[in-house]
This record gives structure tokens, C-alpha cells and sequence, in this order.
């Protein structure tokens, strides 16, 4: 498992520039095949592709991000997108859950980190940029949690609610049940929560 698991973290940087030259392919052709680099889910949180430099000042004095999700290993970000001291420059928080490319699932507790640090800037009235590289899948699974706690949605409900925005998602079957396991979680806390309250009354 753990050859495997190697196997597929080598792959991944192998097709890592091959597949982020595609994704800027399809960001600049025109008509049907064109995919926007990044689209905004709700007031609070917005879904893309990796921030590149050149986004800074657009994401922050447009967009209003105060904080970044970076669902990418070290590797995909260190030439073309800032660093978490830059970030913290332009006064913006990053942080980062390492999942790998293409088959790598976001753990249930770095989901659940993601989860809070985007309700931290909800309640500032402030916004996150999610990403990974093409913004399809790794942070795709982060922003379809955070649709669950915050809108008390299934995890289907969370994922067809960010396709009719954001299309060209991809969530794996593993990336799903992660999801199942969230909501399922937080579905327990709920209820919990409510058996003590009315203990209490």
C-alpha cells in the first residue's frame, strides 16, 4: 500500500506541469471549451485554480480574500505563487493541507481544519480562495464540505450545488465518502448537541 501510495505521489509530479499547461490551455480558448480560473461559490468562499502572483492584487482588493486554502504539496506552489510570507504580506492568512494531485483524498481532519478557518473569515464578512491546482478535485472536496456545515446540505446536495457553478469539478468515489464521513460526523454532532440542550431544559 505504501509502494503504491509512493507510486502515485511520483506520478503526480511527473504530470503535474503537462496538466497545469492544460488547465491554462483551457482557461484562454474561447466558447465552450474556455474554464474560468476561478469562480466564486458564496459570499464567502471562492474556488479555483493556483493563485498565480499575478492574482494577488485582484483576489485581495477585488475579491475581498483575506485567507487562502492551499490544498497543494509544496512542490505545485514554490515557483508560482506566494509564499506563505507573501501571503502574510498582502495581508492574507494561508493555509495549507498537503493532499496529492490527482488521487489524493483530504483527510476528515484537514477538512475539518479547512471547514473553520473559512468560517473564521465568514464571520468577518471576508473571503477564502480554495485551490489545488485546477481547482477540479482536491479543493473541490474542501469547498463541498464546507457546504455541508454551513448549509446543513447531503454531500450530493454540496457537490451539484458547486457543479452548477464550477462545471468541470471532479470528485473521486473516495473524495465522496470522505464527504459521507464529514456530514455524518457533524449530522452526530447535531444531534447531540440538541439531546443535551433539551437535557438541559
Amino acid at each position: 500500500m505504501a509502494a503504491r501510495g509512493l507510486l502515485e505521489a511520483g506520478l503526480a509530479r511527473v504530470l503535474f506541469y503537462p496538466s497545469l499547461l492544460y488547465t491554462v490551455f483551457r482557461g484562454k480558448l474561447p466558447g465552450p471549451a474556455h474554464r474560468d480560473w476561478y469562480h466564486r461559490i458564496d459570499r464567502t468562499v471562492l474556488l479555483g485554480a493556483l493563485p498565480l502572483r499575478g492574482m494577488t492584487s485582484r483576489l485581495v482588493q477585488d475579491e475581498n480574500v483575506r485567507g487562502v486554502i492551499t490544498m497543494n504539496e509544496e512542490y505545485e506552489t514554490r515557483f508560482l505563487c506566494n509564499s506563505y510570507k507573501e501571503w502574510k504580506n498582502a495581508g492574507v492568512e494561508q493555509l495549507r493541507l498537503s493532499t496529492v494531485d490527482m488521487t489524493g483524498i483530504p483527510t476528515l481532519s484537514n477538512l475539518q481544519k479547512g471547514v473553520q478557518f473559512a468560517l473564521k473569515y465568514e464571520s468577518l464578512g471576508q473571503c477564502v480562495y480554495v485551490h489545488c491546482k485546477a481547482g477540479r478535485s482536491r479543493s473541490a472536496t474542501m469547498v463541498a464540505a464546507y457546504l455541508i456545515q454551513v448549509y446543513k446540505w447531503s454531500p450530493e446536495e454540496a457537490v451539484d450545488a458547486i457543479t452548477k457553478i464550477r462545471s468541470h469539478i471532479y470528485i473521486r468515489p473516495g473524495q465522496l465518502e470522505i464527504l459521507k464521513q464529514f456530514h455524518k460526523e457533524i449530522t452526530s454532532e447535531a444531534a447531540n448537541s440538541e439531546t443535551f440542550h433539551n437535557a438541559q431544559t
